[in-house]
């Protein structure tokens, strides 16, 4: 079952027009979210990103639109599908049909799907840079929009070479991030991470790995530039995002990291998802 508007509906009759927004410009923004064992994982945090995200995109918010109606409709939602510990939920806002570039609306529509969490990590993971387009630095691209070409294009490009990933980069060569998730990199006892400013998603994953490290005094973290070289020349490098928690990258063209640190985190994340609220 799909919930449309609060109403849910058998996915075969939930149909978009060929006016749809989300559709044709890509008006539309996006959080994908965890559930797990009927509890919905850092909701808070999405939920005020998500309200962040509809403000910047001048999306009329509308007033049902509460940390506790959308939670009810989330698990509303989980509650159709069979019977799973964890479930990937996609939360869809987009404006209203109707309009060229400039909408006849500001209102929106919103879509929720869920599906069965299936994603383990992975023992072995390599990745390497898409070098073919720019994943554009900026405000906007902090925004988890429709708008994912880049990603589309640097996920086929990493099947293609047998890859599990790819490391996207900005127009001033800078890493922003892969194509599913947020990047660290680890030399010595510095984290570094791309700033905001370079174009990443400001995940909510990120944000709970950067205040995991900033309460540990043997490490320190920057949110900075970094360039692609100086992932070859890290200790170890681990990505993130609300499904996938903490994944460890291995390789990287032909360096192999460690996976120490990174584990470290990821048991801290485990820890901080099951006691949050």
């Amino acid at each position: 079952m799909i919930n449309f508007n609060s109403e849910l509906l058998v996915e075969e009759k939930a149909k978009l027009s060929l006016e749809n927004r989300g559709f044709k410009y890509g008006d539309a923004i996006f959080e994908t979210i965890k559930v797990s064992n009927n509890r919905v994982v850092f909701w808070e945090d999405h939920y005020f990103r998500l309200m962040s995200s509809m403000r910047m995109l001048r999306m009329k918010i509308p007033m049902e639109f509460t940390l506790e109606f959308l939670e009810q409709e989330i698990l509303k939602t989980v509650a159709t599908q069979n019977s799973a510990n964890s479930y990937r939920v996609r939360l869809n806002v987009y404006r209203k049909d109707g309009g060229l570039y400039t909408p006849k609306t500001n209102k929106i529509d919103y879509f929720i799907v869920a599906k069965a969490n299936t994603y383990v990590t992975k023992e072995v993971y390599s990745v390497d840079v898409f070098k073919d387009f720019y994943s554009y630095s900026g405000l906007l691209s902090t925004i988890k929009t429709n708008n994912r070409m880049v990603n589309t294009l640097a996920s086929i490009y990493a099947k293609e070479n047998e890859l599990d990933n790819c490391v996207l980069i900005n127009e001033k060569k800078g890493v922003v991030e892969v194509t599913n998730a947020n990047i660290f990199v680890v030399k010595g006892n510095v984290v570094r991470t791309p700033a905001l400013s370079e174009g990443c998603i400001k995940g909510v994953i990120r944000s709970k790995v950067i205040d995991i490290i900033a309460k540990n005094k043997e490490f320190t973290l920057e949110e900075t530039t970094i360039s692609p070289f100086e992932i070859q020349k890290a200790d170890e490098v681990f990505i993130t995002n609300a499904i996938i928690g903490v994944q460890k990258i291995t390789n990287y063209k032909k360096k192999k990291f460690t996976t120490i640190f990174s584990d470290k985190i990821s048991k801290s994340l485990n820890v901080l998802e099951v006691t949050s609220s």
